[in-house]
Order: structure tokens, then C-alpha cells, then sequence
């Protein structure tokens, strides 16, 4: 377990150990993964009861440990629970070290990025003053945002521009953090996914070429299906954490002397920052929706049109097949003739008989192709 004190002006300082008791400013992250918190949930109950004033209820602690929940959103009077999916680091299995497809025969691999992606669960739990998040044992988001805040970092997500320089030591601000990290994770996987689904494309849409790798094809377009039910998931759970910002009372930001001036407007300056960073967040989990679809109907849409490119092909194959067979028809019809067994047939009997029936069949050949030729029955298919 990592132990992170946020200051109010926004540094941050790790701890060895958990304090004895809650620090009089700031926040305090308790980052844990599934495997520790399974082996110690009471002394962790117990840690945010002497720091939170709540023990986290039986079956938010299974929602926790359950690295395939589903993204949601879920409330106490003491705290509030997210859990939101993030893409795992690890390769999936049947994968090699680097993260590609196991060569086991030499068909065309399937898409690496479309191979490799996988998801877990990861979990937080807000209350007032104290974070607790639970990650996958090779989870690197929680790393990542601990080294940028111990570092200096004023803010560790991709949207400081929008909600203002100074970051807000508070749990709701640095759980979104959190989840907008996770959501930028899908967004820098956009330009391989296009990439790689931009190379089956080409190979699909190629008249010369032999696709085979129909199943590799078929578990990309599950994947695609996967990664927008989990972004449809997602987007629930947000948008159900954003109904609840909602329905909180508008901090008074008047009408009281001193600090409780100040007081007030500083908690009106963090509900806003929520907001807008939670809006923030949506619009980014609403465009990687939007790229999933694109992606999944761009797939449908090559698959189709190689079908339509193949079938069209099979025509003009049988096109041309069935123009050189009406050319041959005429000649058989001749021979045929020529080969009655009648006593008297003209041209049988003649010495240059043999002769003026090849140059009959020959000639009616010629005009043949020629007609075909021309009603564009035996060129070759056009490409581009």
C-alpha cells in the first residue's frame, strides 16, 4: 500500500506508514491492490475508521476486490464508491512477452492491439477527507499519477488547461484524476487500432489477394463490441456520479463573517472544479464511443465490401467463361451437322470442302469475339 499526503497548495508527500490519526489539511490517498487488501481488509477497515470516520460497507469491499465488475456508481451517507474499468498492462493470454500473437502456422496474425487488449477493474472509495483506491497488482495508472503529484506535477490529467493551474487537495478531484487517465489510456490506443484495422482493410479490399484469417477477423469485431459495451458501462457510471454532484446543495458563500466566508467560497471553487472536470471526463469516454463505433462499422463495411469485390469478380470470371463458350456453340453446331450420317450433306463430297467449313467457323469465331469484344463481355475488370 502507498500512502500519499496532499497539501492544500498542491504538493505531495509519501508516508512509510499510515498516521495514527487524520492531518489537519489536505487529503490522504491510500493506493492498494486487490491481492493486499484481500489479506488485510480488517486492518484497512479499521485505518479508515480511525482516519474517515466510516468502514466501507461488506459488499463494497467485494465490489472492490472483484477486478471484473462492471464500471458503476454506487453511494453511503459516508462516502462514495466508483468502479471503473482501465486497460490492463499485462498481455492477454495466448500472447508472447512483446505483446504480439504467438506464431503457431504462417496465416496472417491477427491485429496486435486488437490481440492484446484487456481490462480490469479498478476501485474508489471517496469519503470527506481520505481516498482509497484499489488496483490490479501490474496496474501502472496508480504509479503513474503518484510519481507525476511526487514530482511536482500541479495536475496529472490532460485537462488543466480547462479547470484552472492549481490543483484542489481533495478525494472526488483526484478519483477523477484517476478515471481521466484511464480514459486517455483508450484514447492513445485510437491511432493503432486504426492502423492495424487500416492493413486488413487494404488486404480485404484487394481483388488479387487471398484473406483467410476469417477467425482473427471475427475476434477483433468481439473485441470492438467488448470496448463499447465497456465505454457504454463507463459512461453510465460517470454520468450517475454526475446526477449526484447535482443534487448536492450549493455551498453558501455569504452571509457569515470571517473564515466561514472563505470557507464557503473554497468549497463552491471545488464542487465547480468537480463538474467540470466529471464533464470533461464524459467527453473523453464519449469520443473513444464514438471511435469504437466508427471503427466496428468501418470493419463491417470492408467485410462487406469484399464480399461485394469477390462476388463481382465470380461474375466477370463467369462473364468472360460464358463469352468464350457462345463463341465455341456456333462451331459445335457445325461439326455437329458435318457429322449426320446422311448419304448426300453439301460441301462432304467436295475436294475443298474442309477448307470452306474451317474458314466458315473460323470467320463466325472472329465476328463472335469481335461482338463480345466490343459489348465488353471479355475485357478485363478495370481497377481503380
Amino acid at each position: 500500500m502507498r500512502i500519499l499526503h496532499l497539501h492544500g497548495g498542491g504538493g505531495a508527500t509519501e508516508l512509510a506508514e499510515l498516521p495514527a490519526q487524520l492531518p489537519t489539511e489536505g487529503t490522504l490517498w491510500l493506493a492498494t491492490t486487490h491481492a493486499h487488501l484481500s489479506a488485510h481488509v480488517a486492518p484497512v477497515q479499521e485505518a479508515l475508521m480511525r482516519l474517515a470516520g466510516a468502514r466501507l460497507l461488506e459488499l463494497h469491499v467485494s465490489d472492490l476486490l472483484n477486478a471484473q465488475l462492471p464500471s458503476q456508481y454506487d453511494y453511503t451517507s459516508q462516502y462514495d464508491l466508483m468502479v471503473f474499468h482501465c486497460l490492463a498492462a499485462a498481455p492477454g493470454p495466448g500472447l508472447s512477452a512483446r505483446g504480439a500473437p504467438k506464431a503457431t502456422h504462417r496465416a496472417r496474425p491477427s491485429p496486435p492491439r486488437l490481440a492484446q487488449i484487456a481490462t480490469h477493474a479498478m476501485g474508489c472509495a471517496v469519503f470527506e477527507r481520505v481516498l482509497l483506491s484499489v488496483h490490479p497488482d501490474d496496474s501502472a495508472l496508480a504509479r503513474s499519477c503518484a510519481e507525476r503529484l511526487l514530482a511536482g506535477t500541479r495536475d496529472c490529467s490532460a485537462s488543466a488547461a480547462l479547470v484552472g493551474a492549481r490543483v484542489l487537495s481533495h478525494p472526488a478531484d483526484l478519483m477523477l484524476q484517476l478515471v481521466g487517465l484511464a480514459v486517455d489510456d483508450f484514447l492513445g490506443a485510437r491511432r493503432e487500432l486504426t492502423q492495424q484495422l487500416d492493413q486488413w482493410q487494404a488486404v480485404l479490399l484487394d481483388p488479387r489477394s487471398r484473406f483467410s484469417n476469417w477467425h482473427g477477423l471475427l475476434e477483433a469485431r468481439l473485441t470492438l463490441h467488448q470496448l463499447e459495451d465497456l465505454c457504454e458501462d463507463q459512461r453510465t457510471a460517470l454520468r450517475a456520479w454526475m446526477a449526484a454532484l447535482e443534487t448536492l446543495p450549493a455551498p453558501a458563500t455569504a452571509g457569515s463573517p470571517g473564515d466561514n466566508d472563505g470557507a464557503g467560497s473554497a468549497a463552491a471553487e471545488v464542487l465547480e472544479l468537480l463538474k467540470v472536470r466529471s464533464r470533461d471526463v464524459l467527453e473523453h469516454i464519449d469520443r473513444v464511443l464514438h471511435h469504437v463505433r466508427r471503427l466496428g462499422q468501418s470493419a463491417e463495411t470492408a467485410v462487406q465490401m469484399h464480399f461485394s469485390v469477390q462476388g463481382h469478380r465470380t461474375n466477370t470470371i463467369m462473364r468472360t467463361l460464358t463469352a468464350l463458350t457462345a463463341v465455341f456453340l456456333p462451331l459445335n453446331l457445325i461439326a455437329g451437322i458435318f457429322g449426320m450420317n446422311f448419304e448426300v450433306l453439301p460441301l462432304v463430297h467436295r475436294q475443298g470442302g474442309f477448307w470452306w467449313a474451317m474458314a466458315g467457323m473460323a470467320l463466325m469465331a472472329v465476328a463472335l469475339v469481335v461482338l463480345f469484344w466490343r459489348k465488353r463481355y471479355l475485357r478485363r475488370l478495370e481497377s481503380g
